[in-house]
């Protein structure tokens, strides 16, 4: 399957594909569209079964790139880009800077940020080879990491949903279930254990076991159970996981 017969393909005005063998560099580069403004969107590293599984994961977030930077009407279009690859295990300074030469040549069209398997230590390393970097710590220039307001942003939609669902907007006692405990999913829990919620959590690599809440909460006194058990069970809220499309329409159905 090419990358134009993908059904994520949106008219995408540039795809690029970066090899750098090397440094252990692949990475596939998606500008969506750049009609308001350079193209923002997340860096993401994450270990793609293959390669076509790549491609479509970064169309389609390229694509709900545009479409949240024109609701914010903040000059921006979408982009994305995905580095394949674990980033437990292969991640290394020379793989983030030659991903930020990849990015630089693009002529300031894509600006990069954090996304799931990378954090703003790692923009700091692709920073060495561009400007066309964000999610920067302050000391680099930045504002910090965006983590904590992605997971009050979560926090406020399930308040929300709560009061249209009940007419109330306290979560003490609620069950809410969470999949995928990583930057933004530690921080939620950490809203919704401090808001009175009960929690069930899961981590979103079904090959490593799921984050401990230590710290987050009081150390929880049985397994979280795995990530695929979550959508299935009878919870009434559910956050979307951050890697997105794991929740599917037949999961939806059995809600």
């Amino acid at each position: 399957m090419s990358v134009f017969e993908a059904p994520e393909f949106d008219d995408h005005e540039q795809v690029l594909f970066v090899n750098e063998p090397e440094v252990g560099l692949r990475a596939i580069i998606a500008i969506h569209n750049t009609r308001l403004g350079p193209a923002l969107g997340g860096c993401r590293m994450w270990s793609y079964a293959n390669e076509q599984e790549a491609i479509r994961d970064v169309l389609r977030l390229s694509r709900g790139m545009t479409y949240k930077a024109a609701v914010l009407d903040c000059g921006l279009g979408g982009g994305k880009s995905v580095i394949i690859g674990d980033p437990y295990r292969e991640k290394t300074p020379e793989l983030f800077h030659a991903m930020g030469k990849a990015i630089d040549s693009l002529n300031q069209r894509y600006i990069a940020g954090e996304d799931i398997g990378t954090n703003p230590l790692d923009m700091r390393e692709i920073l060495a080879a561009t400007r066309c970097v964000s999610c920067l710590l302050e000391e680099d220039g930045g504002y910090g990491d965006p983590a904590p307001m992605t997971a009050l942003g979560v926090f406020c939609a399930i308040q929300a949903g709560l009061e249209h669902a009940l007419g109330a907007l306290r979560l003490d006692g609620v069950h809410v279930a969470v999949q995928g405990v990583g930057n933004v999913g530690m921080h939620l829990c950490r809203l919704l254990h401090e808001a009175g919620a009960r929690l069930t959590v899961s981590g979103n690599d079904s090959s490593r076991n799921p984050p401990s809440p230590a710290g987050v909460m009081k150390p929880a006194k049985t397994r979280p159970p795995p990530s695929e058990a979550i959508v299935p069970s009878r919870r009434k809220r559910l956050p979307p996981p951050p890697a997105g499309g794991a929740a599917s329409l037949p999961h939806m159905r059995a809600f």
